[in-house]
């Protein structure tokens, strides 16, 4: 097995030719611009901003989408003549050097004033070379491995034309029958934090001008995780507390690292949707948080306001605009209302300048004015885009997110298996392997796992598949979870066929690898569900399977967490691969075999039942809580907060996570049980390498603020750090805590901390934990 240290040293190798491109970036973007830059900036803007017309205005603020706009036909097509007439001021889903020069040719040309387009695009996970999807990253607990990654995403897309992602989405979620859960950090607000910040410097890096670097986009603001029944785009309604604590912190991270643009979120806020919301985008996001880029709509998001009850589309056109909303993206609302608004008094003519000078101070940041075809060098896109290198890092950046879940008798890593069954509908499905929204992805050259295992191992190894059942018995079902190309090859043979042909593989086998699981396109936008398991078909196939007596180790994939009771009771080992990206195959086989061992926990809490949901380690005590002892046994106990058919736990906590080595934490100790004012707490554990395996711990600090002024969590994160050992080795992992990390917003909204006593706890996840209490005075 090769150790951590090693995979860490290879990467190191992989990237050492990228210089700026991977450095590791940890402050903001904005703190690098100096005041001769920001006078510079705003006497170039202002100049501008005067010598244009109402109508050229409006159009800055228009964002529509390219269309089947190709080479050859920008200068023909109807979007052309609105970009030569001033009426956009970007576009986004256009792909290639060749198209976006031509059609930044037009406005910067062919316009009146030259002013040159914004080209967007949801390079969410990866741009080409395609990366775990979010969720996955988040499990990897590893924030310059997640900031690498948006790197070599800015670094691929920048050198197709792009320098603006619609990413990274940051929303909070505790209920995983929402799909978009799979494009975010799962449930925790301050590991959502860190990712946030992670990705938005790995886009932006230190430089918006360089040509490698593109501008991020926060989304959604805000609370869009958090919908009623899980459904996408439904109500969303919390108290301002919940808000200010549990959900808006990632957003509010990626301001404070610099993004450069936000974008608002389909749900409404206080009963007002956000994208007309003037608290949350002008006094939250403005006024509270500082925040200088430019706001966009999500898609027609201005529109849909319209059957929110909010009026006409000049009625909402307006809302949005002073609202603080910037720009359209593809209703078209501001440039074909806001004129008659604005004659009509609805309108402020100095809030659209504004907006204006936010959309044009933004492309003076990237050098658009400077060299709007900076971002159009043909020779970038073929010596930067998909290259071996990137994709040699997507391979262990995938490695490093999977979670393996359950390892009876140590079957993981295979050692010896000469005869190793692959089956299941995810077996050999190169398309599904990128995840949901892997736009730029090249679907058909990802590695399925059947491909890696035989790539990886050639003749050595005896690897026989059988697809084993379709995805799903509903065809209809299956269909519509096989979208943007992400084919199931459905099998037109009876159920029958399929599983015998599978046992009778799996009977000349050693191992059985079963994979399945959800599809690509099964969570993603738009792809909630209220049944959040496996599939009945595939659920038959793992217990046909099960009767042969072979070990089963199933390959899960998943876009959220799942409810896996059956499969964890069934299989003797699980690994949680997620979407793994366009190595999948190659890193799901270093993980399998040993060459990686696994260290990912996880960002969600796995519900037993989907009852349970919403389902997550931070909650709170009710004043009925379960004592310790039935929750432990599952014990239902009258007038207690507990269910008749159900545990309160989870099958997997957050948090959670095996290896193939085993680790144990000792000697907790603090630096002080009384401390007072801004003193620093040290925190100290042993963690001890007790196995046989190098391999990496993630180690977890969690507080417990046990009276204040508000009910606080059971428990909330506070830090985390991988730690490397070796087979045999300890280390004192030392962790400092001072009185930010004990803040939280009371009922007026005060952001502090309180006196009193808390309790201090360290694991490998939110459950299996060792502690101590402490007091702390002002």
């Amino acid at each position: 097995m090769f150790s951590i240290k090693s995979k860490v040293l290879l990467a190191v190798v992989l990237i050492s030719g990228y210089a700026h491109s991977q450095e590791v970036v940890n402050k903001p973007y904005y703190n690098y611009q100096t005041k001769e830059y920001q006078s510079k900036k705003s006497v170039f803007v202002n100049s501008l901003l005067k010598k244009m017309t109402l109508d050229e205005k409006l159009g800055q603020l228009n964002l529509p989408g390219a269309g089947d706009i190709t080479t050859g036909q920008a200068q023909s097509s109807d979007i052309a003549k609105k970009i030569q007439e001033g009426k956009v001021g970007g576009l986004f889903n256009i792909k290639g050097v060749e198209n976006i020069r031509e059609v930044q040719k037009i406005a910067v040309e062919k316009s009146r004033l030259k002013i040159p387009l914004l080209f967007g695009m949801d390079v969410i996970h990866g741009y080409e070379t395609n990366f775990p999807i979010p969720l996955g990253l988040a499990s990897s607990f590893d924030t310059q491995l997640v900031q690498q990654s948006a790197r070599i995403a800015a670094n691929e897309a920048s050198a197709s034309g792009i320098n603006w992602t619609f990413s990274p989405m940051v929303d909070i979620s505790r209920d995983p029958r929402w799909g978009r859960v799979a494009e975010g950090a799962g449930e925790d607000p301050y590991l959502g934090s860190e990712m946030a910040k992670a990705m938005v410097f790995g886009y932006q890096g230190k430089d918006l001008s360089l040509n490698n670097t593109i501008m991020a986009c926060v989304k959604h603001f805000a609370l869009y995780g958090a919908p009623e029944a899980g459904r996408d785009y439904n109500t969303v309604d919390m108290s301002h507390i919940r808000m200010y604590n549990e959900y808006f912190p990632p957003y509010k991270a990626a301001v404070d690292a610099g993004v450069g643009s936000v974008m608002a979120s389909f749900n409404e806020v206080d009963g007002i949707p956000a994208t007309g919301n003037k608290w949350l985008m002008t006094e939250v996001l403005r006024n509270q948080w500082k925040f200088k880029g430019f706001v966009v709509t999500d898609y027609t998001g201005i529109n849909e306001m319209i059957d929110h009850g909010m009026g006409d589309l000049q009625q909402v056109s307006a809302l949005a605009m002073n609202a603080g909303v910037d720009m359209d993206m593809v209703g078209e609302g501001f440039l074909t209302t806001l004129k008659k608004s604005v004659q009509e008094g609805k309108v402020n003519i100095k809030q659209i300048d504004l907006a204006v000078k936010r959309i044009l101070e933004a492309k003076y940041d990237l050098g658009l004015f400077e060299d709007p075809y900076k971002y159009c060098d043909a020779n970038r896109t073929k010596n930067e885009v998909y290259s071996q290198a990137n994709r040699d890092i997507a391979r262990n950046i995938a490695a490093q997110s999977m979670v393996l879940m359950k390892n009876t008798n140590e079957i993981l890593p295979l050692k010896s298996q000469k005869n190793i069954a692959v089956i299941g509908p995810l077996a050999d499905n190169a398309e599904n392997m990128p995840g949901t929204w892997s736009v730029a992805a090249k679907h058909k050259d990802a590695i399925s796992l059947l491909a890696g295992l035989k790539k990886t191992f050639g003749n050595s190894v005896n690897f026989t598949y059988a697809k084993g059942s379709n995805i799903d018995y509903d065809a209809t079902f299956e269909q519509n979870a096989a979208m943007f190309g992400k084919n199931t090859y459905r099998d037109s043979r009876s159920k029958e066929e399929m599983l015998k042909e599978a046992v009778e593989v799996a009977n000349k086998a050693d191992v059985i690898l079963l994979a399945i699981g959800e599809t690509a396109e099964m969570s993603g936008e738009s792809s909630s569900r209220t049944n959040i398991s496996i599939p009945q078909a595939q659920k038959d196939l793992l217990k046909e399977l099960k009767k042969t007596g072979k070990p089963i180790v199933l390959v899960l994939f998943a876009g959220r967490a799942m409810e896996i009771n059956e499969e964890s009771e069934l299989a003797d080992a699980i690994l949680n691969v997620w979407f793994p990206g366009s190595e999948a195959g190659l890193a799901i086989s270093d993980v399998l075999f040993g060459k990686v061992n696994p260290s990912a926990k996880l960002p969600m809490t796995f519900p037993r039942s989907v009852g349970q949901v919403p389902i997550f380690y931070n909650h709170k005590n009710t004043g009925r809580p379960l004592s310790q002892s039935s929750t432990e046994k599952c014990q239902f106990d009258k007038f207690r907060s507990n269910y008749l058919d159900e545990c309160n736990t989870p099958l997997y906590p957050f948090g959670y996570g095996l290896s193939y080595t085993q680790f144990a934490y000792n000697n907790l100790n603090v630096s002080s049980k009384n401390l007072k004012g801004n003193q620093t707490l040290k925190v100290s554990v042993e963690l001890k390498n007790s196995g046989k395996y190098d391999g990496a711990e993630i180690v977890q600090l969690y507080i417990r603020d046990m009276v204040g002024s508000n009910t606080r969590p059971v428990k909330e994160l506070k830090g985390f750090q991988k730690i490397f050992l070796k087979a045999g080795e300890a280390k004192t992992v030392t962790f400092n805590v001072t009185p930010e990390d004990l803040k939280f917003y009371d009922n007026n909204l005060k952001y502090d901390w309180e006196s009193g006593e808390f309790e201090i706890f360290v694991g490998g996840d939110s459950q299996k934990t060792v502690s101590q209490k402490i007091t702390w005075n002002k």
